[in-house]
C-alpha cells in the first residue's frame, strides 16, 4: 500500500507554531515516525530532537515544491511498488511511504509490529542539493532505484519463506527491526549478503542506470573500488563470521573516518559493502533469480562465491 505523508507534513509546519504542528504530525503518525528516528536520526524525545525539529520545519523547501509541481511521484511510486511485488514476489505485505524527512537516510527500511514498511524522504530527490533540508540533490529519476532497494530488504526480513539470519532476528524481536541491534548481533557476511541483493533486486526492477548509481557512487568512487576488489575479497573472508557494529559502520556507513575504514594496511571508501556485496551474490542471482535470492541464507548466496578466494587465501 502506498501511503503519502507529504501532505499532513507541510500542513503541520504551515500552523501558527511550526514546532507544535510537527510534534503533533508525529503523534498522529508516532508508529512510523517513532521507528524513523529512532533507527536513523536520533532519539526523537532526547534533548537534541528540538533543534533537529526547529531546523526541518524551517528549512526553505523550494526545490521540493518545485519537484512535486513537475513530477508525478505518487504514480512513480504505485509503479515501482507493483513491479517490486511482483518481479520479488512479494508474499507479505509492505507498505510504501513518500515523506519527508528530517536530515537523515534518503530511503530505508522498518518493521513496525511486524509489518514490512519502506520510506521514501522526498527532499534527496530534487536534483539539486539543499544544505537547509540536508537534500543531497539525486535525481527524481531514481525513485524506483530506491524503492525497489529498500522493498528488497523487507521481502528478506518479513517473507515466510526467507531463511535469511535478519528474518530469524527479526522474528525473534517480536516483529521488530533494529538497525543498531541487528547490526550488531548479525554477520558481516549476512550484513553484506543483505545489501548486495538489495542492489541486484533494485537493477532488475529499474533497469536503464549507470552501474554505479545502483550503489550510490559517484565515478571516482566506484572506479577505486573496482581496483580494490581482489584486495576486499581475499581480506574479508576472515571476518566474514565476525559481529559487531563496527563491520557494519567500516562496510555500510556513510561519514565514518578513514581510520574506521581499515582494512589491513589500505583505507577502504565509504559504503565499500554494498560494492562488495553485490559482487558476491551476482552468480548466485544469475543462476537462481531474484526472488529466490533474497530469501537465500547468506552461505547459501556467498559460499561458493567466494571458496576459489578461500583457497587461494588459506
Amino acid at each position: 500500500m502506498l501511503i503519502d505523508l507529504v501532505p499532513n507534513f507541510f500542513d503541520a509546519i504551515s500552523s501558527a507554531d511550526p514546532v507544535k504542528g510537527y510534534r503533533r504530525y508525529f503523534d498522529e503518525h508516532r508508529l512510523v515516525l517513532d521507528s524513523y528516528w529512532q533507527n536513523y536520526i536520533l532519539d526523537p524525545h532526547g534533548p537534541q530532537a528540538d533543534e533537529v525539529i526547529e531546523r526541518a520545519v524551517h528549512a526553505q523547501r523550494g526545490d521540493l515544491h518545485a519537484l512535486l509541481q513537475r513530477v508525478d511521484v505518487k504514480k512513480i511510486a504505485e509503479e515501482s511498488l507493483a513491479r517490486c511485488e511482483d518481479l520479488f514476489q512479494v508474499d507479505r505485505s509492505i507498505d510504501l511511504y513518500l515523506m519527508i524527512g528530517v536530515g537523515g537516510a534518503n530511503a530505508g527500511e522498518l518493521i513496525v509490529a511486524g509489518r514490512g514498511i519502506a520510506f521514501i524522504c522526498l527532499e534527496h530527490f530534487t536534483g539539486r542539493p539543499n544544505p537547509e533540508t540536508s537534500g543531497m540533490g539525486l535525481s527524481p529519476d531514481l525513485l524506483p532505484v530506491w524503492i525497489a532497494h529498500e522493498i528488497a530488504h523487507l521481502v528478506r526480513y518479513t517473507s515466510p519463506g526467507s531463511r535469511s539470519e535478519l528474518a530469524r532476528i527479526v522474528h525473534e524481536a517480536g516483529g521488530r527491526y533494529d538497525y543498531w541491534e541487528t547490526g550488531s548481533c548479525v554477520t558481516l557476511r549476512e550484513l553484506l549478503i543483505n545489501e548486495g541483493l538489495a542492489v541486484a533486486a533494485s537493477r532488475e526492477a529499474a533497469p536503464g542506470f549507470e552501474t554505479r548509481q545502483y550503489f550510490g557512487f559517484g565515478s571516482r568512487q566506484y572506479q577505486r573500488l573496482r581496483e580494490l576488489e581482489a584486495f576486499m575479497r581475499i581480506n574479508v573472508v576472515e571476518e566474514l563470521d565476525q559481529t559487531g557494529l563496527g563491520f557494519r559502520m567500516r562496510y555500510l556507513a556513510a561519514g565514518m573516518s578513514p581510520s574506521s575504514r581499515r582494512l589491513g594496511d589500505r583505507v577502504l571508501p565509504e559504503r565499500s559493502g554494498y560494492y562488495l556485496g553485490y559482487r558476491m551474490v551476482e552468480g548466485y542471482v544469475a543462476q537462481h533469480g531474484i526472488a529466490n535470492a533474497l530469501r537465500a541464507s547468506a552461505e547459501e548466496c556467498v559460499d561458493a562465491d567466494l571458496q576459489p578466494v578461500r583457497a587461494r587465501s588459506a
